[in-house]
């Protein structure tokens, strides 16, 4: 069996990582790793045809020469590599997970700290079992900051994902209702993401640095918990942290006015973002930029020039509408803060488009009932739900849409249905929030508006 030792050897010499023959590179290493519905060592002799230098297998009917690698389990060695690669960075490792948020911060962090550091961070969604151990597989020597995004849904997790990426500074973002089904409710969404804490808490040699929203309790108990220290706080006004800041326009797009705590100096920055509940999100990499010394102007040099994409808090300008492309996903908890903040905006004309959360488990019925309520009770002039569950909950409780509330609360089964009715009746000069789940493909609708 290979060991991981040798596996390192080799990839100091071949540092490209492929697990997709799909996308094999020139002389990269080849990790067949097994799925539900495929064996990827059936592909190995096809990635050393492509131009693999070695394919890492763990079945030996697959052996064919010295080129392929035999261990016990791929996924495994593909962790360990990973996690005995992370072993010689000498370089600050900020871990990230939450509820909300998660990606938009990680962009943002990356975005400040790259205003002064040749900065590595999580690539797309490679937030997981596999994903984090090939983000820490692509830093290298050159690297001198990384920002690693972690994702869950369901306990020990996270703590796994920590022990491969050992972050030496973290923050959660908030805990909130999401995977509700994995985490077994929202105590283990909270245990689940506490395990980040739980690494960062003191031990031998030290502890790492924890983030922590000073506004939000929840955070700050479980900080204290556990006895982390140092704690660097951010938030809207407490004077203890490192940096505060408020909101200043939103109209779609957010302008902050923040403080350096250190000097009292106030700053102001316009971003591309939409939504107040992205303030803590920028408000954090101020503070992690500051923490790491970098100028103010360059802190803001970063923040303005971040622009969301793939479908997270984007503001997008059609020939007759604006439009909050917000589908990337979608949660009880992500969902009442889009709401509440179309109602908050200065437009003409405002419209919801919410499409099903997935993933709520026994909780589905009872938290798309609740996002209807809110929407119903919001400044906004029309609200469209998509989706069985959304339907479902109209026919739960059908009191709730009666009094004139049903003309401004139309449910459609299905995308194709809401497709039909857009076409049918389109919606123009309007400010519109689209939001649902990645299952619900609600990007089929913005070509209508």
């Amino acid at each position: 069996m290979t060991t991981t030792e040798e596996l390192y050897r080799l990839y100091k010499q071949h540092p490209i990582i492929s697990t997709d023959t799909r996308r094999i590179s020139p002389d990269c290493l080849f990790f067949a790793l097994k799925g539900e519905n495929f064996d990827a060592n059936t592909f190995a002799g096809q990635a050393i045809e492509q131009g693999a230098s070695y394919a890492i297998i763990d079945d030996p009917d697959y052996k064919n020469g010295d080129q392929y690698l035999l261990v016990e389990n791929v996924l495994s060695s593909l962790q360990n590599l990973a996690r005995h690669h992370r072993r010689q960075l000498m370089i600050p490792v900020i871990g990230l997970t939450g509820t909300n948020g998660k990606t938009t911060t990680k962009e943002l962090i990356n975005a400040v700290l790259s205003q002064q550091f040749n900065t590595y961070a999580t690539q797309g969604n490679l937030n997981n079992h596999i994903g984090v151990p090939l983000t820490i597989l692509s830093i290298n020597s050159g690297h001198e900051a990384a920002v690693i995004e972690m994702g869950a849904n369901h306990q020990k997790e996270i703590e796994l994902l920590c022990s491969i990426s050992q972050p030496s500074h973290g923050m959660i973002t908030n805990v909130g209702k999401a995977h509700l089904e994995g985490f077994g409710g929202v105590e283990g969404v909270k245990k689940g993401k506490g395990e980040l804490y739980d690494f960062l808490a003191p031990r031998p040699p030290k502890g790492g640095v924890a983030f922590v929203n000073c506004d939000d309790a929840v955070l700050v108990d479980m900080a204290r918990a556990r006895g982390l220290d140092p704690i660097v706080y951010y938030g809207e006004s407490d004077p203890a942290s490192l940096v505060s800041g408020k909101i200043i326009d939103n109209s779609p797009l957010l302008t902050l006015e923040w403080t350096d705590r250190r000097t009292d100096r106030i700053h102001a920055v316009e971003t591309q973002l939409t939504g107040e509940y992205n303030l803590p999100n920028i408000l954090a990499a101020i503070c992690i930029g500051l923490y790491f010394n970098i100028d103010p102007h360059k802190i803001n040099a970063g923040i303005s020039g971040y622009q969301p994409k793939n479908n997270r808090s984007q503001v997008t300008k059609t020939a007759t509408n604006t439009l909050i492309c917000d589908y990337y996903n979608a949660n009880p908890s992500s969902m009442a803060v889009a709401i509440d903040n179309l109602g908050k905006l200065t437009a003409g004309h405002k419209v919801l488009v919410l499409g099903d959360m997935f993933e709520m488990g026994d909780e589905a019925a009872v938290e798309h009932a609740a996002v209807v309520r809110k929407a119903l009770e919001t400044d906004v002039d029309e609200r469209f739900f998509i989706g069985t569950e959304f339907s479902g909950s109209q026919r739960s409780d059908p009191d709730s849409y009666r009094d004139g509330g049903q003309k401004q609360a139309v449910f459609l089964k299905t995308v194709e249905e809401a497709i039909a009715a857009f076409k049918d009746r389109p919606i123009r000069n309007s400010t519109v929030l689209i939001k649902g789940s990645r299952g619900m493909a609600l990007e089929r609708l913005v070509e209508l508006f």
